[in-house]
């Protein structure tokens, strides 16, 4: 079942189921992911998933920044059975391992900076 990508409340990202079963959430470049940008985002995953975990693709290439509460939000379980942060530059990298470093995250999440390297990992479970 493929889930067409539905807008984030805010507006700052979607998400989408695709056809090969991992959720995309992709956040607009250049914004500030705030708590409540988190919390809706995670609500629509849920909503994509229907309580059946499917491995999920974060998009956070280019954002500006993310809250402290905001990276709290992403510590609490949801659908996501293992997430792929997938971003290009070194502030990406720094925002990703910013977030390991200090939270636990609810599933297996790995920071990539190649999105089929990213695919590769996310459906080696399967």
């Amino acid at each position: 079942m493929v889930v067409a990508p539905e807008t984030v409340d805010g507006g700052k990202g979607s998400v989408e189921l695709r056809d090969d079963g991992v959720v995309h959430l992709k956040w607009l470049s250049g914004i500030t992911i705030e708590v409540e940008d988190a919390r809706a985002a995670m609500a629509k995953v849920n909503d994509v998933c229907q309580g059946v975990p499917r491995p999920m693709l974060v998009d956070m290439a280019a954002v500006a920044s993310v809250s402290r509460e905001a990276r709290g939000v992403w510590s609490i379980p949801c659908d996501a059975s293992r997430i792929a942060l997938l971003g290009r530059s070194p502030v990406d990298r720094v925002l990703a391992n910013f977030f390991l470093g200090v939270h636990i995250p609810p599933c297996p999440t790995r920071f990539f900076t190649s999105r089929s390297e990213a695919t590769d990992w996310l459906n080696a479970v399967r």
